[in-house]
């Protein structure tokens, strides 16, 4: 929190905005870091993030929480202080989250999405995440109608409108995790 000082815009990186849903993390079985890979402004002013925000939150049983791309201060004081990307509502690192899900509106935001799992601590290509330790890295929206220049990257893409299918994602998640199956046999489902 002292290093905000140093950060122009410090409002970007503290949550506690109206209409913010918290919920407690211990009595939801999935979280969800929904990434936009871009800054705060550019983020929140989409009206896709709104409509899935408050589709997940609507569950008891998921929290989805808001994380943005840092801008070029805050990436700097962040990395001098080793601290990793972090959600709004909880300010937990995204490494903690079972899922973390980009949207895709441009094709400029691709170094962004990369970025921000590195800054994240998350290993950046698929086939080095998978333990049941690290997220689901999953991304939709227009840019994933053609998935191949992130495909090395991302786990899951949503082609289409991703509230048709997101849910249904989660709950095979949650049987597959259930049941002990493996991460690799969940991805391939």
């Amino acid at each position: 929190e002292k290093q905000l000082l140093n950060i122009q815009k410090p409002g970007r990186y503290t949550g506690g905005e109206l209409n913010s849903v918290v919920k407690d993390k211990n009595s939801v079985d999935v979280r969800f870091a929904f990434c936009f890979p871009d800054t705060y402004e550019i983020g929140m002013s989409h009206l896709g993030m709104k409509i899935l925000y408050s589709q997940f939150n609507s569950r008891d049983d998921i929290w989805c929480e808001r994380v943005f791309a840092p801008w070029i201060d805050a990436e700097q004081v962040m990395s001098e202080y080793s601290v990793p990307l972090f959600a709004l509502e909880s300010h937990d690192p995204i490494s903690e989250f079972d899922f973390i899900g980009f949207t895709l509106q441009y094709e400029l935001s691709y170094s962004n999405v990369l970025n921000m799992l590195k800054l994240g601590n998350i290993p950046l290509r698929t086939k080095d995440r998978m333990s049941w330790d690290t997220p689901v890295v999953v991304a939709g929206g227009p840019c994933a109608c053609n998935p191949e220049p992130l495909a090395e990257f991302i786990d899951i893409f949503f082609l289409g409108e991703g509230e048709e299918v997101d849910l249904e994602v989660i709950d095979l998640y949650k049987d597959c995790k259930k049941s002990g199956k493996s991460k690799e046999e969940f991805l391939e489902l």
